[in-house]
């Protein structure tokens, strides 16, 4: 067996029992362990002889040598018809004939997947399927061109578009189940609605990537027009939008202490900047904004409740 590119063999080549040669300027000689000497009365092998009986014990018993990076060769000595004196005579007088390479350790996907979910707080399957739209989040949307009628609290949406239930960036909160997702029929709104949503969370969580991903809940039907637990909602440009917790945990706050206003007032300041005509917010959150912009509400306490005006 040649050498190959790249390969630098090192000189395992043992000198034949009394065969003699000139040292080299330099060379790295192993020491022949004494249970594996030849004995004194071994006959002498005759010059051009040797290879021949090497090669027949060489088919028997291929030698194996490992191959670290470009620049060493180790021969093993577990060789696959056994470990017997003879066997282990024969691998120690023949240089390496086979390679096994070794190539830097990687992570399996699986193992990938597990660690970055855990950083995104999400699951597994939601972290593999996710990691292929954070090119642009928009792609996850099926988008059509809707049209909004009348007023938030009398109105109606013809060919919504619908805000996915899960993204890299969000997860959907069902106000009337207090649990997620959300039911993809109550996640209609105009198509401007979705895009500003989806674009606003996406810059969010670009700002602060150790942020939890945020909670969305209620924006309208498909056709729009009453909702329960509503009054408005019935035209797609409404969406209501849970305050991040401190805890990290992606649910509704249950109290104004487990809000994490700093990044509150970040992910509110983003909405009002992609064009929010209104965003009612809890008397006791402490967020602020400009007057008839930002407007304490009642019942507002875990979310805000962003408004877009009509195109």
């Amino acid at each position: 067996m040649g050498w190959k590119a790249g390969e630098l063999w090192l000189d395992t080549d043992m000198l034949w029992f009394r065969e003699t040669r000139a040292a080299p300027a330099f060379a790295a000689v192993p020491v022949m362990p004494p249970e594996l000497a030849a004995p004194p009365w071994a006959p002498v092998p005759r010059v051009g002889r040797p290879s021949r009986a090497r090669g027949a014990r060489s088919r028997r018993m291929p030698a194996l040598a490992l191959v670290l990076g470009s620049t060493v060769a180790l021969p093993l000595t577990t060789q696959r018809d056994g470990t017997s004196l003879d066997a282990l005579r024969a691998l120690w007088e023949d240089p390496p004939s086979q390679t096994l390479r070794l190539s830097p350790p990687r992570l399996r996907s699986g193992e990938l997947a597990v660690r970055d979910a855990a950083s995104y707080g999400i699951g597994v399957a939601s972290y593999e399927k996710a990691f292929e739209y954070r090119r642009d989040p928009l792609e996850l949307v099926e988008w059509s061109r809707a049209t909004s009628h009348g007023l938030p609290f009398s109105g109606s949406l013809d060919d919504g578009t619908q805000l996915p239930i899960e993204g890299p960036d969000w997860v959907t909160w069902n106000p009337v189940t207090d649990s997620a997702p959300n039911l993809p029929r109550r996640l209609y709104g105009h198509h401007r609605t979705i895009r500003a949503i989806v674009e606003v969370i996406t810059a969010y969580r670009a700002a602060h990537p150790l942020a939890p991903r945020v909670v969305v809940g209620d924006i309208s039907y498909r056709g729009g027009g009453r909702m329960d637990q509503h009054v408005s909602h019935q035209n797609g440009l409404d969406v209501d939008v849970y305050y991040p917790r401190l805890d990290r945990v992606l649910t509704a706050p249950l109290e104004a202490s487990q809000v994490d206003r700093r990044l509150t007032q970040d992910l509110l300041d983003r909405f009002i900047a992609a064009g929010a005509r209104v965003v009612f917010v809890g008397y006791e959150t402490g967020l602020s904004g400009s007057r008839g912009v930002v407007v304490p509400y009642p019942h507002h306490e875990n979310h805000m409740h962003i408004r877009f005006p009509a195109p």
